[in-house]
């Protein structure tokens, strides 16, 4: 092998033939670790020839058995970001001590997600780690990281945007580690999230924020809640705005009923923030009846449909006035200026005022003044 790398080394002219000689004469470690980068750089310029692509590949199989941890560090530096490295050079280097193999497990793409599986249930943190940062990481794999326990391991999978990580597992990820803030406060950072996952965080978030509320602060435990429900709220419904993956709006609407969070000052935020199909579908899941007989309800130009859907879902006869009257701007808006939020709330705020015969001054015009003149209305 010695002379085979040699020869191929002054051809590839990678080495000066002093280099060989000193190479053939004093195969210290350090040697041998400049001969495995060489060796790979000739190999990664991809001017090899078939027969010299072999005799290269020859000389990686010995040097990852090499007894120097520095030569199959060096390889494994140099080949790592080579898509080209045989698979079972790749392997043998990812399966290594920490310090030879990490380079191949952060940056390799010859490794295979089982390769990565392995490594995963075989190494220790700092392996899994390494995983959690590549450049791209499966859904299978991302699923594999969690079910490490390790928070260390999931905060950096989760602040990882080119990690692939399913609906199921960002579920998975709050029930293990939601109250944890090494996870909890980069997952909040992602540039998207499913919607169920974000008002699951929104919770988790703002119960954090009300005991500390009460715990520095002297406030009753009731007006403490107040605050939390209101921040709670607010932060819910500003969330549908957004470009949020995977929105099942029934199945989010479902998650803040059955966690009992479905409240009628969210579903009038949410319908005075513009959404009314998150209106619609609340109002079903709260009377029990179809989605198209709660469109035919709210929509009908008579005065009883909407009241006695509010009656059948168990929102207060006081809200009604103000989903009539932004259920009219909503109408208004599809025929005349779009999809338009900035618009809409203005419109809205200033209709729903007029219904209630209301005045305020301007600097207070806005959907929290809004609510607070309804809750104080009942």
């Amino acid at each position: 092998i010695t002379t085979e790398l040699g020869s191929l080394l002054v051809e590839q002219r990678t080495l000066k033939g002093n280099d060989v000689s000193r190479l053939l004469q004093d195969p210290s470690p350090e040697n041998r670790a400049e001969a495995a980068v060489k060796v790979s750089g000739a190999f990664n310029a991809g001017n090899l020839s078939d027969n010299e692509r072999k005799i290269a590949e020859t000389i990686f199989r010995t040097m990852i058995k090499d007894a120097a941890v520095l030569v199959r560090t060096a390889l494994s530096e140099s080949l790592a970001d080579n898509p080209d490295v045989p698979h079972d050079v790749a392997k043998s280097l990812a399966l290594d001590v920490a310090e030879v193999a990490l380079p191949m497990i952060e940056s390799s793409y010859v490794l295979t997600d089982e390769d990565l599986i392995e490594i995963i249930e075989t190494k220790g943190e700092v392996e899994q780690q390494a995983i959690a940062r590549r450049d791209t990481v499966s859904s299978t794999i991302a699923d594999a990281l969690v079910d490490t326990d390790n928070e260390n391991v999931v905060a950096s999978l989760v602040s990882n945007e080119g990690a692939d990580i399913s609906h199921a597992t960002f579920e998975k990820v709050l029930d293990k580690f939601g109250d944890k803030e090494i996870v909890s406060d980069p997952l909040s950072r992602r540039a998207a999230l499913p919607l169920k996952v974000s008002e699951r965080l929104v919770t988790m978030v703002s119960d954090k924020i009300r005991e500390h509320i009460m715990s520095r602060h002297d406030v009753s435990e009731a007006m403490a809640s107040d605050l939390l429900l209101e921040a709670r709220e607010k932060a819910t419904v500003s969330l549908l705005g957004k470009n949020q993956l995977g929105y099942d709006v029934v199945g989010l609407v479902k998650q803040i009923h059955e966690n009992e969070r479905l409240t009628p000052t969210l579903i009038i935020r949410a319908l005075c923030m513009g959404d009314v199909l998150f209106f619609e579908t609340a109002l079903s899941v709260l009377a029990g009846i179809p989605a198209i007989n709660v469109y035919e309800l709210i929509h009908d130009k008579g005065t009883l449909g909407l009241s006695k859907l509010f009656e059948r879902a168990g929102i207060p006869e006081h809200f009604v006035k103000v989903a009539k009257a932004a259920m009219k701007v909503s109408e208004e808006m599809v025929r005349t200026s779009g999809d338009d939020r900035k618009i809409y709330q203005t419109l809205m705020i200033e209709r729903v005022l007029t219904a209630l015969e209301s005045e305020m001054e301007t600097e207070n015009e806005s959907v929290d003044y809004l609510i607070s003149k309804l809750n104080r209305s009942k």
